[in-house]
């Protein structure tokens, strides 16, 4: 669960469901978290909000999101947390999917795309059912970060961040455009060591923002949290929106693993409905196997 319960409250703000299930270790503050939302259930549409630490509360869910696990630290890295992560899987994907075996997943939990993976394996669900938020918070930081250099609402700046949700994450250059008018035809080098604007900083400042802002205030919250109500609205309004996601990517781009990582999935009613295979540059193409390197090299020596 994110800080003060912020995550539900959005999704609440958006009147994406009629009832809520929360469950959590820590019966008190679960118990509290479920009285303060339902203290103020005259100020939005779900009129059944329900808690416990029995995973049956949560029984026949279309939607289970999973936040559980070890918070990241100052300076700490996601892929360091992924061990400790996956022991918490463990306990809790098995008894979620037995009361709601016909459910979608979003797992929220970093380092996100191994323990999308974990979860895939430990549900026995379709890939296409367990969702990783991945990159489409990396990517609205990106959208917002090129508005910004160009003066422009990030809402009209089409961009791409696809990969690892974290170090190797990989930004699409070839891609970026405004109203359809590709930067790169403007200026060759965009991105580029050789570029004299440094637009490659947008990137690092992507990949740094999540660390900075732990940094300063010891989480992250609001702009996750939008960006993962953004994934419910699309999968319970079945939207069919396009959102760089983490999925399964064995046999695209070259990946022969099982490996997941973010890619532009349509998502609707049923999960990921289709996968669009953008056209990667060389360069683009070897970042990503390098992303997807990353992953493995961690993914490959877990015990679960």
């Amino acid at each position: 669960m994110f800080p003060d319960g912020l995550y539900f409250k959005i999704i609440f703000n958006c009147d994406l469901t009629d009832e809520l299930a929360l469950v959590d270790v820590v019966e008190d503050k679960l118990k509290g978290e479920m009285m303060d939302l339902q203290h103020g259930s005259l100020f939005f549409h779900t009129p059944k909000i329900i808690s416990g630490k029995d995973y049956s509360v949560s029984a026949n869910s279309k939607l289970i999101i999973i936040t559980a696990g070890a918070r990241q630290q100052k300076g700490e890295t996601r892929l360091s947390l992924v061990q400790r992560n996956v022991n918490i899987m463990k306990s809790i994907i098995p008894a979620l999917v037995h009361h709601s075996p016909d459910c979608k997943m979003i797992i929220v939990s970093n380092p996100v795309d191994i323990l999308t993976y974990v979860v895939w394996k430990l549900s026995g669900l379709p890939a296409t059912r367990v969702i990783g938020s991945g990159c489409n918070l990396d990517s609205a930081r990106f959208r917002y970060l090129i508005g910004e250099k160009l003066g422009v609402h990030p809402i009209s700046c089409h961009a791409w961040i696809i990969g690892e949700h974290g170090d190797s994450s990989v930004p699409l250059w070839s891609g970026v455009n405004v109203a359809g008018v590709a930067l790169k035809t403007l200026d060759p080098k965009l991105g580029t060591d050789s570029d004299t604007d440094q637009w490659k900083n947008i990137h690092r400042q992507v990949v740094e923002s999540a660390y900075e802002v732990i940094k300063m205030k010891g989480y992250t919250s609001w702009a996750v949290g939008l960006s993962v109500t953004d994934l419910v609205a699309s999968i319970l309004k079945n939207l069919r929106k396009v959102h760089p996601v983490s999925t399964l990517v064995k046999d695209l781009y070259g990946i022969k693993e099982e490996i997941f990582l973010s890619i532009p999935c349509i998502l609707g009613q049923n999960g990921v409905s289709d996968i669009v295979k953008v056209h990667l540059n060389n360069e683009e193409k070897a970042l990503f196997t390098k992303s997807a390197d990353t992953l493995w090299n961690v993914q490959k020596d877990l015990v679960f």
